[in-house]
């Protein structure tokens, strides 16, 4: 979706008092947000943020970027070039050095996602074959003395992947296969009449253990969240008409089939036929989900689907969860920290940098 240009990166500092007891501590430390943005001027930016407002870093790069990709033990973090980027980078956390800049190589583009194996040795990157446009690949790299290189790669079983994650098991991978052909140097879909969206389970060698779709055919399954019970709930982008009918929210429990989430119709308008960022957070059995065409944030009970919060949120972008609840970046305006704990949802303003941050956000 074309955005408009980031607002500057100025900003003035939360006090830490004004958090209240709702900022907690992670290894004796406060949790990182990271994301991209741009500036003003258009330059493209990775940076990390603490919720009280300071910053941890803001590190210039050549291309823009999507998704963040933290390692699961060392202070570093892969920001992932949007699609159709050819680079992405190796930021170290602590004081933002550039540590590497991983290229695709010659005949593949990445396509804003990633993830690291528990281990920390691997890291797996959606990316399409140009050769075969929209033919979904895994990018196979390996962490090697710092340094990401690229060991080989796997079939997605299906068509313009986009987010991947770790299924509960930690060694299964599910896969949003967008169904969506482009070319190489393109964001324009090429097959819009023969999409072919699925949900892909796979091992970490390729073999594939279940491909599931949705009914509509031009609803194209994107990005996913996953409990630590194995819940799994993807959130479409619809490429037909405004006013048909999809499931925009679907959820595959364990041992269930991939079937449509109940969102009242009323909510499934306001989404504009366009889901970006879901966030579950497990201990509190909550689902929250972006949705920056409708300007919505919108918060279910995963168990009951009982909607608990419906706001409007002007270009909302990222979100993750954190202690509390979720923490939510915006396009327009300031980004906001969700209270879940109580009977009622408190919002609460974050004087971090305010203006258009990427559709993604990671807590580290």
């Amino acid at each position: 979706m074309q955005r408009r240009v980031f607002l500057g990166l100025a900003g003035s500092l939360l006090a830490a008092s004004a958090l209240g007891g709702w900022t907690v501590a992670r290894q004796g430390r406060q949790p990182l947000l990271l994301s991209a943005r741009n500036d003003e001027q258009g330059r493209h930016w990775a940076v990390g943020y603490h919720l009280d407002g300071r910053q941890a870093f803001a590190t210039p790069v050549a291309q823009r970027c999507h998704d963040v990709v933290p390692h699961p033990s060392r202070p570093l973090a892969l920001f992932v070039g949007r699609r159709p980027g050819i680079e992405s980078y190796l930021i170290d956390t602590v004081d933002g050095r550039l540590l590497q800049t991983l290229h695709s190589p010659a005949g593949r583009h990445f396509y804003g996602h990633a993830v690291f194996h528990r281990s920390g040795e691997w890291l797996y990157s959606t990316e399409n074959d140009t050769g075969e446009p929209g033919r979904g690949v895994l990018g196979v790299y390996r962490l090697e003395d710092g340094r990401l290189r690229r060991s080989g790669e796997l079939s997605t079983h299906g068509v313009g992947p986009h987010q991947l994650l770790w299924m509960a098991d930690g060694e299964t991978l599910a896969v949003a296969n967008g169904g969506i052909r482009t070319e190489a140097d393109s964001r324009v879909a090429m097959n819009l009449e023969a999409m072919d969206s699925s949900l892909v389970l796979m091992k970490r060698d390729g073999s594939l253990l279940s491909h599931e779709a949705l009914p509509e055919r031009m609803n194209s399954v994107r990005h996913l969240a996953i409990a630590a019970d194995g819940t799994l709930v993807s959130g479409q982008q619809y490429m037909g008409d405004a006013g048909d009918l999809a499931a925009l929210v679907a959820i595959k429990r364990p041992g269930q089939a991939f079937q449509a989430f109940p969102v009242a119709e009323a909510q499934r308008q306001m989404l504009n036929q366009y889901c970006a960022s879901l966030a579950i957070h497990s201990e509190l059995r909550l689902l929250a989900l972006t949705a920056p065409r409708g300007n919505r944030l919108l918060i279910w009970d995963l168990d009951s689907a009982a909607l608990r919060l419906d706001s409007h949120l002007p270009d909302c972008a990222g979100v993750a969860a954190v202690a509390e609840g979720f923490v939510v970046s915006a396009g327009v305006g300031r980004c906001r920290h969700y209270d879940c704990r109580g009977d009622r949802v408190l919002a609460t303003p974050l004087t971090l940098p305010a203006g258009l941050w990427d559709n993604h956000l990671r807590m580290a």
